[in-house]
């Protein structure tokens, strides 16, 4: 599972790196926790914060994190239905 990380991490983290060139590795992991609002010593900066901060970081605030736009509803009262059974997929 870890190792599934990783190379989850090292294919967002690449291209993202790519832009700033001029910055080693703990400068660029320090950037991205700061541009996630992690503010705890970089020693407890945990992969799923830079994962997510990666995958979200080009796109508008109002978009939906991935892994929950599966069970996304725009009508809060069709997902309450959902929730309940009454409505099947």
């Amino acid at each position: 599972m870890k190792c599934h990380r990783v190379n989850e991490l090292i294919e967002l983290i690449h291209p993202a790196w790519q832009k700033d060139p001029d910055l080693n590795l703990i400068q660029f992991l320090q950037k991205l926790a700061t541009e996630a609002g992690f503010t705890g010593p970089l020693s407890e900066l945990t992969d799923d914060v830079l994962i997510y901060h990666l995958k979200m970081r080009d796109s508008e605030r109002t978009e939906v994190i991935p892994g929950l736009k599966k069970d996304y509803e725009e009508d809060f009262k069709t997902a309450l239905l959902r929730a309940r059974g009454i409505l099947k997929d």
